[in-house]
């Protein structure tokens, strides 16, 4: 009894207990980082509260009081009343009804479902981490409900066939001046390179395949970081385009889950990746050198630097391109035979991460070897995605005919040749 017992908790920490990185970092500092994952493990094996209410989700007002509590088999919900005059509706935070089980219990069983355990063996970790879990035939109605959402299911009968469970998602966890934890969807990738248009992008494989093995951690201890890049790219010949698509949706979802955001990104990362079909890795560190950046300039001449000088957050006058520029990844995607290199932005309207994205899509290139015409990049929150070219960043046309492009929906959008931001 107490052997799977010991089991089943090994099997509940796989998918957040992970192998630890420490290179370089002082005994104090270990410490600490042994610390914030052991408070971090026990933290995720709580039953939590459902994320307070924003709006009224009858009349979209902010004008609303707590209206008491409704307990239900396994959790205690959260009411609220609309204050606003013509709705006075009793509402909760989630759009969820009729479950007897908090919304991160489903997601999670959801997830180590989609990982390729078995309806069983998904419940016992279930279990095993909270102390409740339902049925498997509950657990079979979520995952049907679900699927229109969760498209991993197309794949998973396939994927079990490659990997165990434990095998499916490598996870490192890296001590890059903070934790960064690297997840790596071996079965996903592999299945997204199978497909027709996507086989030009099997050099991304290779270089998921040995970030664990052969990614030079000192550089990430002493190099600048690219999101405190300070420096403008030139936004003529490029549009940036909004839209709405699946990660809106499941990011919404997910969100209901989470009281506290400073979770918002682990959890958005851990669920697109276990639970969508093309979402292959999260938190990927890249880094470009120097030489990197002036043979693009030089050879393929794309325009980077200001006559190789560029300005850093802190600094007050620009000064010469560092020997190195780290970053973290948060979204890889393998989609429409491109790369998706995506970022996670609350208040993703009121952001306009162009530079730090396109020095990601010039380190993967490096890296990679793929062409800057297979990536695209984005950022996105729960109600809006924005995405562009970065090819057209930093390859600019030397005629001065205007271009325009068509495209899919019928709209014809004229690009300017001002140095200046076009979203549509």
């Amino acid at each position: 009894m107490k052997k799977e017992i010991k089991a089943n908790n090994k099997i509940a920490r796989f998918w957040t207990g992970f192998t630890d990185v420490f290179l370089g970092e002082k005994k104090k500092e270990k410490i600490l980082f042994d610390k914030e994952i052991k408070e971090e493990n026990e933290k995720k094996a709580t039953i939590r509260n459902a994320r307070g209410a924003e709006v009224c989700p009858y009349c979209l007002s902010k004008n609303f009081v707590k209206r008491g509590t409704r307990k239900n088999k396994n959790q205690v919900v959260q009411l609220y009343l609309c204050r606003n005059l013509g709705c006075e509706k009793t509402f909760t935070a989630q759009d969820i009804k009729g479950k007897h089980f908090p919304l991160h219990i489903i997601i999670d069983s959801m997830s180590y479902y989609n990982l390729g355990f078995s309806l069983e063996e998904t419940c016992r970790i279930i279990k095993s981490k909270f102390g409740v879990a339902p049925e498997s035939a509950t657990l079979s109605d979520w995952i049907n409900e679900y699927k229109g959402l969760c498209r991993y299911e197309r794949l998973r009968p396939y994927a079990i066939k490659m990997f165990k469970p434990k095998d499916t998602v490598e996870v490192v966890t890296m001590a890059h001046r903070q934790l960064y934890r690297f997840r790596y969807h071996r079965a996903k990738t592999i299945l997204m390179l199978q497909e027709f248009r996507n086989r030009v992008l099997f050099p991304l494989k290779s270089y998921l395949d040995n970030v664990s093995g052969e990614t030079p951690h000192q550089y990430f201890q002493d190099g600048e970081r690219m999101s405190e890049i300070r420096s403008k790219f030139d936004k003529a010949d490029m549009v940036v385009k909004a839209k709405f698509n699946y990660a809106n949706r499941l990011t919404a979802f997910v969100l209901q889950s989470i009281p506290d955001n400073k979770q918002r990104h682990e959890e958005v990362q851990r669920f697109m990746l276990a639970n969508d079909s093309c979402t292959v890795a999260t938190e990927v560190p890249v880094y470009i050198r120097r030489e990197d950046v002036e043979h693009m300039e030089n050879e393929l001449k794309f325009k980077i630097t200001d006559n190789n000088l560029i300005e850093i957050k802190g600094d007050k006058q620009p000064r010469r391109m560092p020997k190195l520029l780290t970053g973290h990844i948060d979204i890889v995607q393998i989609r429409n035979g491109q790369v998706h290199l995506l970022d996670y932005k609350p208040n993703a309207s009121k952001e306009k991460p162009i530079e730090q994205l396109t020095w990601y899509a010039l380190a993967m290139s490096r890296l990679t070897g793929l062409r800057m015409f297979n990536f695209v990049c984005g950022w996105f929150d729960e109600k809006d995605y924005y995405q562009f070219y970065p090819l057209h960043v930093v390859k600019k046309i030397a005629n001065n005919k205007k271009r325009k492009i068509n495209y899919r929906s019928g709209q014809v959008v004229e690009i300017s040749k001002e140095n200046k931001l076009k979203i549509i």
